[in-house]
């Protein structure tokens, strides 16, 4: 799993550069040709779909999200790590009707074809896999972190502290 977090972290990177990319040239464009590059805001919408949603994975294994620790450092070990668990479980829990509905979101997408209005008639469907991809694998990354850590719990362990 942790190859194709690798992966949807470089697929963001790509989008944040192609991002500055487009918006440096619509700048230009607009300054020195007094013209827009066609459909830019849809492009820009549909890259910083991948920006934000592709390296969630990557930062729940690493733990990264924003927590408040200061009442948990106060807790015991074992009962701060069940309250960790919970907290992954009550993640997958929040994930899965957002899944779910980017899912058919993506499908009726797909099945019935739908453009953006622009002068390129770019196709929906593309950025709503991404989502559904990047929630996906963020998805996978917390139900085995959920499974491992409470293992560890489970046979007296700590969990460990990137989630690996």
């Amino acid at each position: 799993m942790s190859r194709l977090e690798r992966v949807f972290v470089d697929v963001s990177a790509a989008a944040i550069i192609l991002l500055a990319l487009l918006i440096f040239a619509d700048v230009v464009a607009l300054n020195v040709f007094s013209s827009a590059v066609p459909d830019t805001i849809v492009i820009v919408r549909e890259l910083m779909v991948l920006a934000i949603v592709m390296p969630l994975a990557a930062a729940t294994a690493q733990r990264a999200h924003i927590a408040v620790e200061f009442l948990t450092q106060a807790l015991p070990p074992r009962v701060s790590g069940w309250l960790t668990v919970f907290g992954t479980l009550f993640g997958l829990m929040a994930l899965s009707p957002i899944l779910y509905s980017g899912g058919r979101d993506f499908l009726h997408q797909w099945q019935t074809g739908n453009v953006f209005y622009g002068d390129l008639n770019l196709p929906q469907w593309p950025g709503r896999l991404a989502f559904v991809l990047g929630i996906a694998l963020a998805w996978l990354r917390l139900a085995a972190m959920a499974a491992a850590d409470g293992l560890a719990l489970l046979r007296g362990g700590e969990i460990a502290p990137n989630g690996n």
